[in-house]
């Protein structure tokens, strides 16, 4: 199976990249399915239903949020209603949605998605990570009725992101970080054939501080005050995330890729 996942979109310009570049790379390279994670996507803070449409518009199978999952509230109802947008598993119990779900790919293919929030670092106290997807993936073993699993680990910590990808090593397809908007170059296939990325980066424009624009950030380094609210940076943006092949059979990575498209960044990608 080929899986694309890309990193948060943020704002106006990562919603442009999606809805130029991603129609295109969903055709060119042939994808099975597609996985964005858009918590920052509605200026910056949340997902509203009406930019989940577009994402989904644009070739995404599934949408995944993070800590500002339900910033914009009509995420309380939409998400609800549309279920290929997935809220962290270890969110507060009554929560709307779902933390996982199975989803269809090509040839009755069967894809479960997960997203779990990190602990280290978070302004909330979420739920332990480790345990939250541990009683998911026993339930839904990989290799069983389950061609691939991917994991969201939206965390602010690198060290956290790598516990729990040697921790999944081998009961998942994929695990991937999200959160930090700055994309790692440690793209790998741990020794027992789960891929891993400690961050997919963001779908953003890289000429800013984390996708904001960099005026209010420096001044609140340099001086300690704030003065404004952060708004998303609007100059081209780079579509970042991470490609990855998987045995059907056995789940199994057996191919990873940094994905860079657009904007200011080195483009890279399978082709």
């Amino acid at each position: 199976m080929k899986i694309l996942f890309l990193g948060d979109v943020l704002g106006r310009a990562g919603r442009t990249a999606i809805k130029t570049h991603l129609p295109r790379l969903r055709k060119e390279w042939a994808l099975d399915f597609v996985v964005v994670n858009g918590e920052n996507a509605s200026n910056g803070m949340g997902l509203s239903g009406e930019h989940a449409k577009l994402i989904f518009e644009a070739g995404a199978d599934c949408v995944t949020l993070g800590d500002h999952a339900f910033d914009q509230k009509d995420m309380l109802q939409y998400i609800e209603g549309d279920t290929r947008v997935i809220r962290p598993v270890n969110y507060a119990k009554t929560a709307p949605g779902r933390g996982a779900r199975i989803f269809s790919a090509p040839g009755g293919r069967k894809v479960m998605v997960v997203q779990v929030l990190g602990q280290i670092f978070m302004k909330r106290p979420f739920d332990d990570p480790f345990s939250a997807v541990d009683q998911i993936l026993r339930t839904h073993p990989l290799g069983a009725q389950i061609n691939a699993t991917i994991v969201d680990v939206h965390a602010e910590a690198t060290s956290e992101k790598m516990g729990l990808g040697h921790w999944m090593d081998g009961k998942a397809s994929l695990v991937v970080g999200t959160h930090t908007h700055v994309p790692t170059g440690d793209a790998q296939i741990l020794p027992n054939g789960t891929a891993y990325l400690t961050d997919a980066g963001m779908c953003g424009d890289y000429n800013s501080v984390i996708g904001m624009e960099k005026a209010e950030p420096l001044r609140r380094f340099v001086t300690g005050m704030q003065k404004n609210r952060f708004t998303p940076a609007e100059g081209e943006a780079t579509l970042s995330g991470v490609y990855v092949e998987t045995d059907d059979k056995t789940g199994k990575a057996t191919r990873i890729c940094m994905v860079r498209q657009g904007g200011r960044l080195q483009s890279s990608g399978p082709l």
